[in-house]
C-alpha cells in the first residue's frame, strides 16, 4: 500500500478553525485515506473507489445526521 509520508492532505471545506476535523489524502488507484487532524501520526482508514463513492453519496444525502 502507499507510503503515507508523501501524502497530501487536506481538510473538509466544512471544517472550522479550532482542527477538530478530518484530513483526506487520494491515493494509487482511487483510493482515500481518512485520519483525525488533531493526531496526525495516528491510525487512518481506507476506502476502496467504491466504499469512497457510497460515502460521499451518504454524506450528500445526510444520513449520518
Amino acid at each position: 500500500m502507499d507510503d503515507l509520508a508523501h501524502a497530501v492532505w487536506r481538510k473538509s471545506t466544512h471544517s472550522g478553525n479550532d482542527n477538530a476535523c478530518v484530513e483526506v489524502a487520494d491515493l494509487d488507484a482511487g483510493w482515500r485515506t481518512v485520519r483525525d487532524s488533531k493526531n496526525s501520526t495516528g491510525p487512518t482508514l481506507r476506502f476502496t473507489p467504491g466504499e469512497w463513492a457510497a460515502f460521499v453519496v451518504c454524506v450528500k444525502d445526510g444520513e449520518f445526521g
